[in-house]
């Protein structure tokens, strides 16, 4: 899909789909070979490639059966020297606030590389997971 959006048009219309849980919409997003990843992720999930395993990731979060009300606020979006790249800054808030920062590259208005920075305590908090990470953390040999 080769769009005019602009990389801070695409991470708006990504937040906003997350929280409006947009789950079948949001692949369409990212580029069929893409490069996401979640360096901050306390299991070390592994980089997600290409628009299939955007697909599924997406999928099992909704269909987890864990839902929250979340919109995204305090949003800052930096532009960088590379018209490609922005760096955006934000937090999905609900009843516990959720810390973000996602470096994007967008091409053609598809995302071809995020690293994406959560909180991820304080989401699984928001999720009502914590107790299970925590546990799993715990029994995962170091």
């Amino acid at each position: 899909m080769t769009s005019d959006l602009s990389p801070r048009e695409v991470f708006l219309r990504l937040v906003h789909g997350v929280c409006e849980g947009r789950w079948a919409e949001l692949p369409d997003l990212y580029a069929e070979r893409t490069h996401v990843t979640h360096p901050f992720h306390p299991l070390g999930a592994p980089a997600l490639r290409d628009r299939e395993e955007i697909r599924a990731h997406f999928a099992a979060a909704g269909s987890s059966g864990v839902s929250f009300d979340r919109r995204p606020a305090n949003i800052t979006i930096h532009e960088t020297a590379d018209p490609e790249v922005i760096v955006a800054e934000f937090e999905y808030r609900g009843a516990v606030g959720v810390p973000c920062v996602f470096v994007l590259r967008v091409r053609d208005g598809e995302i071809v590389e995020s690293r994406d920075y959560i909180h991820h305590l304080a989401s699984a908090r928001a999720r009502g997971q914590l107790a299970p990470l925590l546990a799993t953390l715990a029994s995962t040999p170091a």
